[in-house]
């Protein structure tokens, strides 16, 4: 029989935060959104204490000052590096490893022995937590559906965090007792369209016509009808490069002027050509929005948006930022405090694979195209190497040596007056793996 694994970090933003923070062990941990706005994580001690996931801080402040939570602002650079270490550390214990989202992947165990597969999976825990700092959940099942649902209750009803469905005697008391909506794949619509049809349970919707509900929903239920009996109809996918690329957001405080518009809009194009890159892709088009905040019923509203297309798919930060900002002041209306702005890159394709302009006649635009891959793969080398921020366009915003801000690299940037536009990050920790000046001190 081929099994599959679902291995699920543990309240993983919290946990991260307590890798270099051991004095966090026990204490309630929550996270905030961007902007320091909402709870989006919380670790066990904060569920236990009422902070319910999404809570505003503002809100549950007295709740959490009360109950000794920890506060800290999203550390994305952290998180991401944490995430990475997780996952290049599953490779060690089986090949095909799907990375399904940043704190959880598929693991094919295909031509494992069935009967040693729960040490093997507890081996692979030990070694996370060693190497990582970071506690993982592991469900076993014959299909990835069953695999999230075996996940669920290693992660909420066993001691030792690794839990195997494939005992068809449980299974009608294990899917008994799960909601429809609990199941992989169903929404709440998709919930209450099953419940119209009598079908409240996964049991039910295991037991269900695969036909019946393939009419109800579409191919994707009657998909997870076969999935919760055991056949599996989703394998293990190699990670595919994305087809847009979104980078944006909400202002730190309200913006009125053009420049820090400008300089937002280039900050955040820079990051997404970064991530362009890294997938060895070029963007044939590029669409940049610009809104106030509809929450503020006394402020006048407007939001717009605009898309450029380029008669060469491109991947050059420059040339990107050019487009960006010429959509901005093109979408700029003065007498608005805009509250957010994004880019989007559109129209990808691989990096040897995009169609060259018939228009273009420069008899040197092959070079052209060399040096400017060149220099991209010089400023990503040393950003990655120093630190992200360490080269960047000047139309991001500057600042002088005296003013340096670490958060912003090893240079920083201008911090007076335009650094409205960056986000709140009141609580943030340092990047501990991703930056030499918030490297861990260790006194001996």
């Amino acid at each position: 029989m081929s099994l599959y694994a679902l291995v699920d970090c543990n309240n993983f933003y919290a946990s991260c935060e307590r890798v270099f923070a051991p004095s966090l062990i026990g204490r309630p941990v929550v996270v905030l959104s961007n902007n320091d706005g909402c709870v989006i994580a919380r670790s066990d001690e904060a569920k236990a204490v009422g902070v319910p996931m999404g809570a505003p801080l503002h809100e549950y402040e007295a709740l959490m000052k009360k109950n000794g939570v920890a506060i800290f602002s999203s550390n994305y650079a952290l998180y991401g590096d944490m995430s990475a270490r997780v996952m290049r550390s599953l490779n060690h214990f089986t090949p095909d490893v799907e990375i399904y989202s940043i704190d959880e992947a598929f693991l094919g165990l295909s031509g494992f022995d069935e009967a040693i597969l729960p040490d093997h999976m507890q081996r692979m825990r030990r070694a996370i937590r060693q190497w990582t700092g970071i506690p993982v959940s592991v469900g076993i099942a014959p299909t990835k559906t069953l695999a999230k649902l075996a996940n669920r209750i290693a992660k909420k009803y066993t001691s030792d965090g690794v839990y195997m469905m494939t005992d068809p005697d449980l299974m009608p008391r294990i899917l008994g007792d799960i909601e429809v909506e609990e199941i992989w794949g169903i929404s709440k619509r998709w919930g209450a369209r099953l419940r119209q049809l009598g079908i409240g349970t996964a049991l039910q919707l295991q037991r269900a016509s695969p036909r019946q509900v393939r009419q109800a929903l579409s191919v994707i239920g009657e998909r997870i009808v076969h999935e919760l009996n055991g056949h599996s109809c989703l394998t293990i996918e190699e990670v595919q490069p994305k087809q847009s690329i979104m980078s944006s957001r909400s202002f730190g405080k309200m913006v009125s002027d053009c420049t820090s518009l400008e300089e937002a809009v280039a900050s955040y194009t820079a990051r997404a050509a970064e991530k362009l890159r890294r997938q060895d892709s070029r963007a044939g088009g590029l669409y940049v929005f610009l809104r106030t905040n509809r929450f503020r019923k006394d402020d006048p509203q407007y939001s717009n948006a605009a898309m450029v297309g380029f008669d060469e798919a491109t991947s050059d930060t420059a040339t990107l930022i050019r487009a960006a900002v010429t959509c901005i002041r093109q979408l700029y209306r003065p007498g608005f405090r805009y509250h957010k702005t994004g880019v989007m890159l559109t129209d990808l394709t691989t990096r040897d694979g995009g169609q060259m302009s018939l228009l273009n006649t420069d008899p040197n635009r092959d070079e052209t195209r060399h040096a400017q891959d060149q220099r991209m793969a010089v400023l990503d080398h040393i950003n990655s190497k120093m630190g992200q921020g360490t080269l960047f366009h000047a139309t991001e915003g500057l600042t002088t040596p005296s003013k340096m801000n670490p958060e912003h690299g090893r240079f920083g940037r201008r911090i007076q007056g335009h650094d409205r536009w960056r986000m709140r990050a009141q609580f943030k920790s340092p990047a501990y793996t991703t930056r030499w000046s918030d490297l861990v001190l260790v006194k001996v």
